[in-house]
C-alpha cells in the first residue's frame, strides 16, 4: 500500500528539467518586474480599464497574456532547432541576446518613464469581452519586438549542456505567460485605483524604467563572465 508520505515532492519536481526551485523563484521575479515596468500593453490595460470599464481592461489585458504564449512557442522553436544545429550557435545566440538586453537596459535607464494618460471620463461600452480580448491577442501576437524579447530573454535562463533545455524554455516561458495573465488580470480589474494612484506618483514609471534597466544589463553582463 502507497503511504501518504509518498506525496510528489514540489522541489523534485521542478528539478526535472534541471531547474531548482530557486532558479524559477529568480526568474518570476524578473518576469514580474518586466511585466509592472509601463509599456504599450500595460498603460493600454489601464486606460481601457478606465475609459471603458473593467469588462475591456480585463478582456484586452488577458488577450495580450494570450499572445504571451504564441511567444513562448516560437522562442521555444527556435531554441531548438538552434540547439540541433550546434551548442555554439547557441552560445552565440545567448550573446546576441545579452546584448540585445544590455541595448534594452541602456534605454530603460536614459527613459524619462511612461506616463499613464487616463481618458476624461469612462464611456458607457456594450462591446463583448471577447472583442477585446481578441484586439488584445493580436496586439501582443503580431508585435515583433515582444517576439525578439523572448528569443533573447529565455535562452540566458536556459542551460545548453542539459538534455532537458527545451523542456527548460518552455517551462519558463509558460511561467512568463501565466504570471502575465495574473498581472494584467489585476491591472484590468483595478485599473481605476491604480490610474489615479499613478497619476499622484508621476515619478514611479521612472523608477520601475531604471530598476528593469538594471536588471537587463546585469543578466548581459553575468552572461558575458561566463562565457570567458
Amino acid at each position: 500500500m502507497r503511504r501518504c508520505t509518498d506525496a510528489p515532492d514540489l522541489t523534485h519536481t521542478a528539478m526535472i528539467f534541471d531547474l531548482t526551485t530557486a532558479q524559477l523563484g529568480g526568474f518570476l521575479l524578473a518576469a514580474l518586474l518586466i511585466t509592472l515596468a509601463p509599456g504599450p500593453d500595460n498603460l493600454g490595460v489601464l486606460s481601457l480599464g478606465v475609459s471603458r470599464g473593467r469588462r475591456a481592461g480585463i478582456g484586452f489585458g488577458l488577450g495580450c497574456a494570450l499572445g504571451c504564449f504564441t511567444h513562448t512557442l516560437w522562442a521555444t522553436l527556435g531554441i531548438s532547432a538552434i540547439l540541433a544545429a550546434s551548442a555554439t550557435a547557441f552560445t552565440l545566440l545567448k550573446l546576441a541576446g545579452a546584448a540585445y538586453l544590455c541595448w534594452l537596459g541602456w534605454q530603460a535607464l536614459k527613459s524619462s518613464g511612461a506616463k499613464f494618460q487616463p481618458a476624461a471620463a469612462q464611456v458607457a461600452d456594450t462591446t463583448a469581452f471577447a472583442v477585446y480580448l481578441r484586439r488584445g491577442f493580436i496586439a501582443n501576437a503580431i508585435n515583433p519586438k515582444v517576439a525578439l524579447f523572448f528569443l533573447a530573454f529565455l535562452p540566458q535562463f536556459v542551460t545548453a549542456a542539459s538534455p532537458h533545455a527545451i523542456g527548460q524554455s518552455a517551462l519558463l516561458g509558460l511561467v512568463f505567460a501565466l504570471q502575465t495573465t495574473l498581472v494584467f488580470g489585476l491591472l484590468g480589474y483595478f485599473a481605476g485605483m491604480i490610474g489615479g494612484w499613478l497619476q499622484r506618483r508621476a515619478s514611479f514609471g521612472r523608477r520601475l524604467d531604471q530598476a528593469t534597466g538594471v536588471l537587463f544589463i546585469g543578466l548581459g553582463l553575468r552572461l558575458a563572465a561566463e562565457s570567458r
